[in-house]
Formats: structure tokens, sequence, C-alpha cells
């Protein structure tokens, strides 16, 4: 089966369990990523089988694998699962020879639409689990005079005052999320985050908004607004997506509708930009995040399934 149907029949079927997924082109080589493609009797796969490294000091260091291998999927004909299962082998054929075998440092991953369910048994038989989601929260036009305020609870622009703060808050937040996974607890992290956070509270409207609860500041949330998100905003079909970066709510604020207040008032501010959708990554696994954001309207769109190390 040629490329250009593996791809045009692969962005059918995902059109047809969700509309907010994009189009799909046929995968082409280049560096540091190959073009894998295999047959089975009545249908087909083509992967783009993809390494990106980073540095242990980049900012986006704690939230991913050193190494990362990936495998973006396109699937065809009417037993996709079992042309997924023959892509996944030839996948591991693949990183035998480019990954260290046991390397805690590397990661296989395969972003999967959230709900194509074709193969998620093969997923799992070849040792991958869904670790990460990124859900997709459709804007509210009905709401033009903003959320309802919560007893108690303030909410404020950051300053650059507020670093402490936000890096302790930063901080918990990232210790919870790391025993599901999604993040790494290495030496450096604080710093990491002090410097990203200083970074943004220098801007001039800085992105972060800090909840205090009867005066004591114990939450925030960050987004990246319309603009700054070319990074993700190919992942839906939506001209202007906004992305909401972290929010973090004090262990002891917890359920103190200061998480409820913060989400409201960052779609607040995006829906006044006139995104069209905002997108944001959670832990599936995380028994607070999940509910939580689904209670504020959003929905997986994308799971990130993930293999670690690379090869066993």
């Amino acid at each position: 089966m040629h490329s250009d149907v593996i791809a045009t029949e692969h962005a059918a079927r995902l059109a047809a369990v969700d509309p907010l997924l994009p189009g799909s082109s046929p995968f082409e080589a280049a560096e540091n990523a190959v073009v894998l493609e295999v047959a089975t009797d009545d249908s087909a796969a083509s992967g783009l089988a993809s390494r990106v490294q980073v540095d242990r000091d980049a900012p986006n260091a704690p939230w991913r694998a050193l190494t990362e291998h990936r495998l973006d999927l396109q699937l065809a004909g009417p037993h996709p699962a079992g042309a997924l299962d023959a892509l996944l082998t030839r996948w591991d054929e693949h990183l035998r020879a480019v990954a260290e075998r046991g390397d805690t440092e590397t990661a296989a991953v395969v972003p999967r639409a959230s709900r194509d369910a074709a193969g998620a048994r093969e997923m799992l038989h070849h040792g991958f689990a869904p670790l990460r989601v990124v859900a997709v929260r459709p804007a509210d036009r009905m709401i033009p005079e903003g959320p309802r305020g919560t007893p108690g609870v303030k909410i404020r622009r950051a300053e650059p005052g507020d670093l402490e703060t936000a890096v302790s808050l930063g901080l918990e937040l990232h210790s919870y999320d790391a025993q599901y996974g999604t993040v790494n607890l290495r030496k450096g992290v604080e710093d990491i985050l002090a410097k990203d956070l200083a970074e943004q509270l220098n801007r001039p409207e800085p992105p972060l908004w800090i909840a205090e609860l009867y005066g004591r500041p114990l939450g925030m949330v960050n987004v990246q607004h319309p603009g700054e998100t070319g990074w993700i905003s190919d992942r839906v079909a939506a001209t202007r997506v906004g992305y909401l970066s972290s929010l973090a709510v004090a262990e002891a604020a917890r359920s103190s509708g200061v998480g409820t207040a913060l989400a409201a008032h960052a779609h607040h501010v995006l829906d006044e930009e006139g995104t069209d959708v905002v997108l944001l990554h959670h832990a599936a696994a995380n028994p607070l995040s999940t509910p939580f954001w689904y209670a504020q309207g959003y929905r997986p769109l994308w799971t990130y399934w993930q293999r670690r190390p690379a090869v066993r």
C-alpha cells in the first residue's frame, strides 16, 4: 500500500472518531528520523521513527527522558491492530540497533489518538503503558462575564517577588507527578525551575497567576497564549490554541476551591483572547489531576504510550 494511501486512510479513520484531530500527510525521512513501513495481508502501517536528545539542564529536561525515541503512526486497512503489531516489531529491531539496552534515561514513546482503540492490546504486549495525556478543552463562549469568585480566594497576576512561592509550588507539583513516571526527580531540578520561572516573572505581563487563600499564596497557574504555542498547536484541528502549562496547589489548600478558581481564571483569560481550544498535559494515572481536569471541561485528545528504558 502506497504511503499516500496509508496517510489518507489513517486521517479518515481518525476523523471519524474525533473531529479535533488534525489531518495526516505522508511521512518523510529527515535528520535523526527514518520511515518504517510494514504490510500484512490486508492492512499496512507507516511510522516515523525519530530521536530527540536534551541536555540535563535544559528547561524541558525534568519532564522527559534525556533521550527519547518516538514513533509516530499511520495505520490503514480493515485490521489496523495487526499492522501496528508488525510495525512495533520492526521498530524494536531498529531500536536495538540505535539505543543502549537498559539505559533508564532513554524512553520509547508512541503518541496515539486517545479515541483510537485499535491496537491497544498490541501496545501492552510490546511493553508500553499509557502514561501521559494531551487533553483538550474547547473555548467557552457562553460566560463573557468571567468566572464566579470562590470564598476566601483571591487571584492576582504574579510578580517577581513571588519567585520563592512559585518555585516551592512547582517543586511540590513536580515531586507528586514523579510518582507516575511522567517527570524525573534529578539533581538540579530546583535550579531549572527557578531559572525558568524567574524569566517568566520578569516579563512585562507574566503569564502566571497566584491564588491567595485568606491572604496566603497557596496556588498558581501558568499559561501560554496563542502565538506562543506553535510547538503543540499542530496536534489539534484549531486555529488559535492556548496551553495551560501547569496548575499547582499546596497540599494544605487542596479541596478548598483554589484549583477550580485558578482553572476558571486561566480559561477566562484565554477565552477573552479568542482561543479556539486549550490544551494541557497530565499524567494518566494521577488520581487527583485526571478527574479534576475532566471536571473542568477537558477530555483526552492524545495518549502518549511509553516504555522505559527504550530497550530492555
